[in-house]
């Protein structure tokens, strides 16, 4: 497509031959970017993007996200994730945090000391020398 004499889109054509690798689309992108006066960004760049998006939109539903891997054209899921699927540092470091352990409160001690109080009677009326 290309802005005709009438200020409209007009069909400039269409070659059929098929690429045999990723160079031309690279091509396109690198001189529209220029074009717009923006950074270059590579193709792959926006299926990364397009695949974080799926982690954020799919949430943890399995087959919601095979199914935003298979619309990016991947028949294996490992492929969306593995290639394309990185989380950020920053999140990274927030879902780490949200691992945490939580600190027993009071009551949860109390209960371990009971625990380890009846386990130490029962070891003495055994007869262990461990109580």
């Amino acid at each position: 497509m290309h802005v005709g004499a009438s200020g409209s889109f007009e069909v400039n054509g269409l070659a059929r031959k098929p690429w045999s690798n990723a160079g031309p689309v690279r091509t396109i992108f690198c001189q529209q970017f220029t074009r717009a006066g923006l950074p270059y960004f590579n193709p792959h760049s926006f299926r990364n993007l397009i695949a974080q998006i799926g982690q954020i939109v799919c949430g943890g539903d399995i087959e919601a996200y095979k199914a935003w891997s298979q619309n990016l054209g991947h028949e294996s899921m490992l492929t969306t994730l593995g290639s394309y699927g990185a989380v950020s540092p920053h999140r990274q470091a927030e879902i780490i945090r949200g691992l945490s352990i939580p600190k027993p409160d009071d009551e949860d001690l109390r209960n371990v000391e009971k625990i380890l109080d009846t386990a130490k009677l029962l070891l003495r009326k055994s007869g262990s020398k461990a109580a």
